[in-house]
Formats: structure tokens, sequence, C-alpha cells
């Protein structure tokens, strides 16, 4: 396991300091404002250590305020409804007395259903595409930048970088995504690990039509809500596809949606997330 991995693992290990309340503390270092991944994550790992039985099936979740990196966040968990098949939890994160996530998740044991799915996209094994450290030392000799961020998650992607000029214009991203590291049998920790990194690309695929740089200050962006649903059991420490498109920017909102499929096809996650993309004027700057 890297250190990074292990430390994220150690993020999601919640402190609990009351019944139905727990807390979560932040990576070393000074950051502008909390991964949002980072609150989502822990805010599932809140809600399913108050779940008996059942794995997480989907949550639905709203960003409401910028976390602050510097400060623990407090997570509510309100045991909503446990039932014969499914089990409800609301969390509410809280950090300065006041709420910047909310989260409502749902637990199931998985029934004899109707079976169907889409078929995965053909693409290159992830052993032939290079890392994206080796990318980023080809394309410009220096990572030096990358090196001192903490990289939990292994990402090779497909085709161009979205963040580099000549980028395809295409408002799609694919890439390949798993833990750097084994980790332990623990199917939460595993649907929280992917919840972690599910929130890392999607905004990539709004902005890849535009001429626009998260540090050219001519937009402001921020992820608004975020939603899962888990159809098989899967392993994060185990390479997945990570296929993602958005269908529409419009009002100052961006829609983008992933698919997250085993190496076998199997789709494991489907998920939708909406993000501010609010274009700034130099009054605004």
């Amino acid at each position: 396991m890297s250190l990074d991995l292990d430390a994220l693992i150690d993020l999601l290990d919640l402190e609990a300091i009351e019944v139905n309340i727990f807390r979560g503390k932040h990576p070393a270092g000074e950051r502008q404002r909390t991964f949002g991944g980072q609150v989502a994550a822990q805010a599932l790992m809140a809600a399913g250590r108050t779940v008996d039985r059942g794995r997480v099936h989907s949550l639905h979740s709203y960003f409401l305020r910028p976390g602050d990196s510097s400060a623990p966040t407090l997570y509510e968990v309100d045991r909503i409804r446990d039932g014969r098949s499914f089990c409800t939890r609301r969390v509410v994160a809280i950090q300065h007395g006041r709420a910047i996530y909310n989260m409502q998740a749902s637990f199931h044991s998985d029934e004899v259903s109707l079976e169907h799915q889409v078929v995965m996209p053909e693409v290159p094994e992830p052993e032939t595409i290079p890392s994206l450290q080796q990318r980023l030392r080809g394309a410009t000799g220096d990572a030096s930048d990358w090196d001192q961020l903490p990289h939990p998650i292994e990402q090779r992607y497909l085709g161009e970088l979205p963040w580099v000029p000549g980028h395809s214009r295409e408002p799609r991203q694919r890439l390949w995504i798993r833990a750097d590291g084994d980790l332990p049998d623990d199917p939460l920790l595993h649907a929280c690990v992917v919840t972690y990194a599910s929130d890392m690309n999607l905004f990539d695929a709004m902005l890849a039509p535009h001429d626009v740089r998260w540090d050219d200050g001519s937009f402001m962006g921020a992820s608004l809500d975020h939603c899962m649903w888990f159809h098989h059991e899967l392993r994060a420490d185990q390479w997945l596809l990570y296929d993602m498109d958005s269908p529409v920017a419009h009002g100052g909102r961006g829609l983008a949606r992933g698919f997250l499929f085993s190496r076998d096809g199997e789709l494991k996650v489907s998920m939708v997330q909406e993000g501010l993309t609010r274009l700034l004027t130099p009054r605004d700057t």
C-alpha cells in the first residue's frame, strides 16, 4: 500500500464521539478548501457505520458550503429507516456550526432480479497506458507540482490529458482508475474509496469543450451535487474504467455523467454530478 493510500484510509477511519456523531480529520498540509470527494467519502463511511446489514446501493448529496481544511468536520447521522429490505440514512457534515454538505444514503441486500446492462466501451488495457506521472514528465519534463500532492488513486488517461492545450473538444473523458495499493476486504471501505475517486474527474468532462482553466480566473467552478448508484459489489484496488460525458451546460451549471466498469465489462457504478460553471467578468475578479 502506498503512503498516500494509507493516509486516505486513515482519513476514512472516523472518530465516534457520540451516538450517531462522528468526527473526520483532514490531510496534513494547507489547502484552499476541502476536497469534495473526501467529504462525500467520510459522510458515506459515517452512514455505513450505523448500518448492520446490506451494502450501500445509492447516495444523493449536495455540497452546500466550501469546507475548511484547517478544521475537523462533524458528521451527524439520522437513522431515518431500517426496513426489511432497505436502510436509509441522512448525514449532515458540519463545520463552525454550519452545514457544509448533506447526504442521503440507502443500503440494500441483493435480491433475485431482472438483469441487463449497457456494453462497456472497447478501450486499451490499463497496462498499455502510461501513468499520469509518466505522461506529465514526458510532456513538460517536470512533474514536481504533481509530486507534491497526495495521490491515493492511480489514474491512466485514454487520449489527451484534459488540461493540456490541444485536447479534444468533445465533452467526454475516459480513464482507468484504481486505489494505489491493496485494500482490506471491507465492502464499505471499497465503496468509500470509489466515492472519493469519483469526484476527481467528472468536472473535466464539463470543461472539455471550453477554453477555460481552473487557474485562469475566467470562471468559478465547484461541485453542487453528487449522486451515485452501486450496482454490483466492487473492489476499488482493481482497475475500473471511468467513462464520462457531459450532455449539457447552461445557466451557470454543467451536468456530467459517469460509469465505472470492471475489466471484465461489468457495470459497477453509475453517477451524475452537477457543477457550478459561472463565467466571471473582470469586475467579478
